[in-house]
């Protein structure tokens, strides 16, 4: 009769699986549109800087 949130947890775990487990509120990003971000405004950045500066 033991539910999941009342099993212990293994001690090499150190509630970590627990924690990843839970789900959070908000909205979710797809991970590529996270890394595709940063690496375009970079590549704009540097097209800019490589362009239209002297």
């Amino acid at each position: 009769m033991s539910s999941k949130k009342g099993a212990p947890l293994p001690a090499s775990s150190g509630g970590l699986m627990r924690f990843f487990e839970d789900e959070t509120k908000g909205f979710k990003v797809d991970p590529r549109i996270v890394v595709s971000i940063p690496v375009s405004l970079i590549t704009v950045s540097w097209m800019i800087h490589l362009f239209l500066a002297p």
